[in-house]
């Protein structure tokens, strides 16, 4: 395994993590009294595009999974448009989920609706990225062994320690601290964020530790 790949991997990682980070603390430049949790929302959206938009940048520079053959103009349009039916698809499915977790049914409908964005972001868009429309392609990858690639690695983690964040994130909000960032779903997204930020970390680090058995046959 190359360690030039490994570094490039780093190198994108580190990029969305500092994305993030600016997403917090740039807006209070242009905006009025804004906070991540005095103006949760506001900084769910931020975030959301932040890191959306430089996951799309990052993939048309770095190009990690090119194909060799050379797509139409009306494929790249389709595909581009499938993969925006795929990334609402994944915001309504997460948002469902939530739900059916035990956040609100009726009220704190948008609260809940941009966090299921920001899961989507943190998961569904790099998958997207990476492996386009293809549902097949994201159970291979999300399957014992599936990766073909260190970015397909890194792609599982990060995508389980934004969902394991969000997880962890829920459990204090029952508890009786009547602290301003138990409301909801303002651990939950804190959670899932740094879940993702630690993933991001966390992927280059494991796969550099392992890179002698990660041998990524083409399958």
């Amino acid at each position: 395994m190359r360690e030039a790949e490994i570094r490039r991997l780093l190198a994108a990682n580190l990029l969305c993590a500092l994305a993030v980070v600016l997403a917090a603390v740039l807006p209070a430049f242009f905006l009025d009294g804004f906070s991540v949790l005095g103006t949760h929302l506001t900084w769910l959206c931020v975030c959301s595009v932040c890191v959306a938009t430089l996951n799309i940048i990052l993939h048309l520079v770095l190009k990690p999974n090119q194909s060799p053959k050379r797509r139409s103009f009306a494929h790249k349009i389709s595909r581009f448009l499938k993969c925006c039916i795929y990334f609402f698809m994944s915001c309504i499915l997460f948002h469902a989920i939530i739900v059916l977790y035990g956040a609100p049914l009726i009220e704190l409908v948008t609260e809940t609706f941009l966090f299921a964005v920001l899961l989507s972001t943190f998961t569904t868009l790099q998958c997207l990225c990476l492996l386009g429309p293809n549902i097949q392609a994201w159970i291979r990858v999300f399957s014992k062994n599936g990766a073909m690639s260190i970015w397909e690695s890194s792609l599982q983690i990060t995508s389980m320690c934004s969902i394991l964040g969000a997880w962890f994130g829920a459990f204090p909000i029952p508890l009786d601290w009547d602290r301003p960032w138990q409301v909801w779903p303002i651990s939950c997204s804190l959670g899932a964020t740094f879940g993702y930020m630690a993933g991001l970390i966390i992927a280059p680090l494991w796969i550099h530790w392992n890179r002698k058995q990660l041998t990524y046959k083409s399958r």
